[in-house]
């Protein structure tokens, strides 16, 4: 074997373990950004650690196998023989025979220099998921063939020890890395979106965003394993944080255009004033939202479809009390199936006691059986949580609760 048959000894791996962190948290900002807003954190910091963790190679020498083959060998260098010209090779017939010992984990690994290591690393060569160790002689003898074998296979045992240990303290960390980099990132994320909305002026509409679905593709790393080949399940589509936003600000619009004119809305009823709601949102969404349409197990007051998939559904009712708002909840839960994601139940209140009815709606939302979580309130007159679907504890979807003042 020559010189660069050295195992462990090219990069250091603490500087190795250092890139991948450093790549993790390229991968992490390479996300698109409602990517990162709307992704299940958990799950992709799974995703993340699997992808990015190391495992320390594990050497099976019961599985060893051994292979010889004739070899010319240059003695020209060898002191003890009589070579009249040494200025160039002298080659005689020799015997290399080489052990083939499979392992497991990350081949990679046998070229890093661990943090503690020694002058005389162990030779060897890694072969797919084989390490070979090679031994040419003239004078073959099996039993000093064997304890060379053995030599070096303990000292490459010793070396993965090294290895494994610092494998470990990577490991170990960079599950709290990858939160930190999420974190960070759906920090600045928010806090440009905060200033984007400080600055008082409309979002601006983008012709394609209905049709921005931020989910990137990832491969996960089949730990341990080359990576397998094969296709990888696209994820499911899901509407922008920021497309949602602009629909239920339409919806507002609507309802400040009521206030404004009272008597023209004062004896509407339910159905009624969801179609002024539908006049206006298909003004921007070009027809596609439609009333009393037919998903899940009933008809939903408000869908909005975009290729053949819903982004949106609302139901629109008068405000009877806690009661009829949990039973409207159900009934929106019914109308949405495992694909819809975001919601909107609209309130409308007649009562003249809008500060005692926004007060009992975080509780009835709370309460439910597939609530989830709340969510961070922008406006006093609205509520938003996650609730999980029925039959799903596992897929989330977004629901408002708008609550807006109708007159008698």
């Amino acid at each position: 074997m020559s010189p660069s048959d050295y195992l462990f000894s090219d990069n250091h791996l603490q500087a190795h373990c250092k890139q991948r962190v450093d790549a993790m948290i390229a991968e992490i900002d390479g996300f698109d950004p409602q990517y990162v807003l709307d992704a299940d954190a958990d799950a992709l910091i799974d995703h993340l650690e699997q992808k990015y963790s190391l495992e320390c190679p594990c050497l099976q020498p019961d599985r060893a196998a051994v292979d010889h083959t004739e070899v010319m060998i240059d003695v020209s260098q060898d002191p003890l023989r009589h070579i009249r010209d040494r200025s160039g090779p002298f080659y005689m017939r020799g015997t290399a025979v080489s052990l083939f010992v499979p392992f497991e984990g990350d081949s990679g690994l046998f070229r890093l220099q661990p943090s503690t290591s020694t002058f005389n690393p162990p030779r060897g060569v890694v072969k797919g998921d084989q390490l070979v160790l090679r031994v040419e002689t003239l004078e073959p003898d099996s039993a000093k063939m064997k304890a060379g074998f053995d030599r070096e296979l303990s000292s490459i045992s010793q070396y993965l020890g090294w290895v494994g240990r610092d494998v470990q303290t990577f490991n170990s960390g960079l599950r709290s890395a990858a939160q930190a980099g999420i974190a960070s990132r759906r920090a600045k994320l928010v806090a440009d979106q905060e200033l984007v909305s400080s600055l008082g002026f409309p979002l601006r509409e983008r012709a394609d965003s209905v049709r921005t679905y931020a989910v990137p593709e990832v491969r996960r790393r089949a730990v341990g394993k080359p990576p397998a080949a094969g296709p990888v399940n696209p994820a499911e589509p899901a509407l922008a944080n920021q497309v949602y936003d602009h629909i239920l600000s339409v919806v507002r619009s609507m309802v400040h255009v009521m206030e404004r004119s009272p008597g023209a809305f004062s004896k509407m009823k339910e159905e009624h004033l969801r179609d002024h709601f539908l006049v206006q949102l298909n003004g921007h969404y070009e027809g596609q939202a439609t009333g009393e349409t037919f998903n899940a197990s009933g008809k939903t007051d408000i869908l909005i479809r975009v290729r053949d998939r819903n982004i949106f559904i609302a139901e629109c009712k008068f405000w009877k009390g806690p009661v009829a708002l949990a039973q409207a909840i159900d009934q929106l839960l019914d109308y949405t199936s495992w694909r819809d994601t975001k919601t909107a139940l609209i309130l409308f209140n007649r009562n003249k006691q809008l500060s005692n009815v926004l007060a009992q709606i975080p509780d009835v939302a709370r309460g439910h059986a597939c609530f989830v979580r709340e969510q961070e309130r922008t406006l006093e007159t609205e509520f938003r949580c996650v609730l999980h679907h029925r039959d799903d504890k596992g897929r989330e979807l977004i629901l408002t609760i708008m609550v807006f003042e109708v007159p008698l």
